[in-house]
């Protein structure tokens, strides 16, 4: 089912094109991206049931000017109504704040001052995502029934278990992006999913979770439910999971937590603007080889149907796929608009805002490793001593000076070629990039992708994103 456009948009389209007509007049280069955002939140515990609105709806639209020395922005709710005569309001207001402003913009850092307009060929269209079953002919009630059922099942799988948390989230993206040569229209769903179950066996407590999600819509409770008796199955052997000895060992990543490695190792710090900043070691390896000559990594909107995905970024360029890193050598970054001007280089569509209040950066989009011919069990025949590594909880990366971390829900161990049944929990991964990644000697033939997650600029800016790879043997350093 094709996901249908927004209305609201629809109305605020000429609106908006008006704006931007008169605004030419005075700026060599005028753009407005309009958002319509909407979807909700389910969650149904043991003795709680919680509906809500998404955190990831919003409503507005951001302008943006070139004034001859650099870019400026206004953020807006309404585009000012229909009649010629608001638009013309709308225009002045914008006028006069922007000139008590540009003074000071051309004092700011990257990003803002002595940059080229902007220059962009003619283009136009609508993009509309296709789900199998959309959300809003569920209903709620609906869904809130099948996601009790799930818990229940829950319950009926383990005596151990105390409570199990079953969340669902759909959210259907709108978006417009209009400017002199442009009128670009995308409206697309995504949804996620997850199964988090806690277990008790005096004293220990254990808590488990599987994530689901992609471009999808109500399918994806399906999906949820197919993987319910597995989550419950490893969320008992928990209950008998044992604390790793720290060392450095041979690993075999999951494709969950590959994912994990390509977004800590080979995301904020590609990021371009990152390297206008001074703040990316990576900068300095363009052309150089950064891991194992098997190792090749992808990002990019188009690279992968995931929460990443969109036929266009927030600044009006076209998603793309780039070939970070081609057979160990790094290739290329990934980047914004603004970055992309300044480092005289093709914008790659990674320009990305947490709303349309917030600022435009290069962000990650689908992130991933590309897949190989070996097999899990090649791999885990091959280790002597060493841990599959399952279920990431959380990641670090350091992109000035190249370290990673990340915190592993738990480890499967291996000895002597065989998994010994044996789970340690928690487990953490440290590295070296480099180091890491040109440790990487075998690649399964699969690539699998986690998108249910969200990716901070630092500690604030959140975007969707997601990540994966295939089984990826490498040594690391674990905790």
């Amino acid at each position: 089912m094709k996901v249908p456009p927004s209305t609201h948009l629809a109305a605020v389209k000429d609106p908006l094109s008006r704006l931007v007509q008169i605004l030419s007049g005075d700026y060599a280069y005028v753009s407005v991206l309009s958002s319509d955002s909407t979807g909700m939140r389910y969650s149904v515990r043991k003795r709680a049931v919680d509906i809500r609105q998404s955190s990831w709806c919003e409503r507005g639209s951001v302008l943006r000017v070139y004034d001859g020395h650099g870019y400026s922005e206004y953020s807006f709710n309404v585009p000012g109504g229909d009649s010629p005569r608001e638009i013309d309001a709308l225009a002045a207001e914008i006028r006069r704040k922007l000139r008590r402003t540009s003074a000071a913009v051309r004092q700011l850092p990257f990003g803002h001052s002595d940059l080229p307009a902007i220059t962009e060929q003619s283009l136009s269209g609508l993009w509309q995502g296709e789900v199998g079953v959309l959300p809003e002919t569920v209903g709620v009630a609906e869904t809130i029934r099948r996601l009790t059922r799930l818990k229940d099942l829950a319950f009926q799988h383990s005596s151990n278990l105390v409570d199990v948390d079953v969340r669902f989230e759909h959210v259907r993206v709108s978006k417009l992006f209009v400017s002199g040569r442009r009128e670009l229209e995308q409206s697309y769903l995504w949804a996620q999913g997850y199964l988090v179950p806690v277990v008790r066996r005096d004293p220990v407590i254990r808590e488990m979770y599987s994530s689901y999600a992609g471009l999808k819509g109500a399918e994806l409770i399906d999906e949820m439910e197919a993987g319910l008796p597995e989550t419950m199955s490893v969320a008992e052997q928990l209950l008998d999971a044992d604390r790793i000895e720290p060392g450095e060992y041979p690993v075999i990543l999951s494709p969950n937590v590959a994912g994990l490695l390509a977004h800590e190792s080979f995301g904020h710090g590609v990021e371009t603007d990152m390297f206008v900043k001074g703040r990316a070691r990576a900068a300095q390896y363009l052309g150089k080889p950064v891991a194992s000559p098997i190792v090749s990594l992808h990002d990019g909107a188009r690279a992968a149907r995931q929460t990443g995905s969109y036929w266009f970024d927030d600044e009006g360029v076209l998603g793309g796929d780039t070939l970070v890193i081609d057979r160990g050598v790094f290739r290329a970054g990934i980047s914004d608009l603004l970055s992309a001007l300044r480092l005289n280089i093709t914008p790659t569509g990674n320009g990305k805002r947490e709303s349309f209040e917030r600022k435009a950066y290069a962000r990650m989009t689908n992130t991933f490793f590309t897949a190989g011919s070996d097999t899990l069990e090649q791999m885990i025949a091959s280790i002597e001593n060493g841990y599959l590594l399952e279920k990431f909880m959380s990641g670090m990366e350091d992109p000035k000076n190249w370290g990673i971390q990340g915190q592993i829900l738990y480890a499967r161990e291996i000895r002597e070629g065989k998994l010994t049944g044996r789970i340690v929990s928690p487990a953490f991964m440290f590295g070296y990039v480099p180091e890491v990644l040109g440790s990487v000697s075998m690649l399964s033939g699969d690539v699998q992708y986690s998108g249910s997650g969200m990716c901070g600029k630092g500690h604030k800016e959140y975007v969707k994103n997601s990540s994966g790879g295939p089984y990826m043997k490498a040594v690391m350093r674990l905790g």
